[in-house]
């Protein structure tokens, strides 16, 4: 399975990191604690079972759009098989549109498969993942989480500088378009 992701700029990342490690310090489920090189902040757009390199060369034009602002806003829990406690992603204009031409490219790609439906325009929660964990529950306000800097209004701002594509099979990763990071 590939995913196309955007990755923040250095401050932004910095600022999840930081919830990260607060979350783990408190002994709760959190990426923090996911030691892979390749774990890092990002923002899933679509997923695919193979990306052609054609299909590589399209994205790679679609995120010249990069940069992109960055607005965090608050935190989202999701519950499925895991429990997930995120970032939301408060997005414009332009990071809706740059999702829809991404998730439509995929989806028309040769070998892409049948596309993950919580992906699609319209059906897509934008959010950075803080932690996860079968059963987890991350007790408490949404300030007990957020840096201080940020927790009055859980918001925080910056940029979408880079995309990535993650292979899981290969756990990999491979900038696609410009990097501005």
């Amino acid at each position: 399975m590939h995913s196309i992701e955007l990755l923040p700029d250095a401050a932004t990342e910095r600022a999840v990191r930081r919830v990260w490690q607060a979350v783990a310090d408190a002994g709760l489920p959190s990426l923090a604690d996911h030691g892979h090189p390749t774990n890092r902040p990002h923002l899933t757009l679509a997923t695919a079972d193979t990306l052609p390199a054609a299909t590589r060369s399209v994205l790679a034009q679609a995120l010249t759009a990069l940069p992109l602002p960055l607005h965090l806003g608050g935190l989202l829990r999701f519950s499925g098989r895991f429990e997930v406690l995120a970032w939301a992603v408060r997005p414009d204009e332009a990071l809706l549109a740059l999702h829809e031409e991404v998730w439509r490219t995929v989806r028309e790609a040769p070998g892409a498969g049948r596309p993950h439906p919580l992906l699609a325009p319209g059906r897509w929660v934008p959010h950075i993942t803080l932690g996860r964990g079968r059963g987890a529950v991350w007790p408490g306000p949404d300030s007990r989480w957020l840096p201080p800097s940020e927790s009055a209004s859980g918001t925080a701002s910056g940029w979408w500088a880079a995309a990535r594509r993650y292979d899981s099979t290969s756990r990999t990763t491979a900038r696609i378009g410009p990097d501005r990071a």
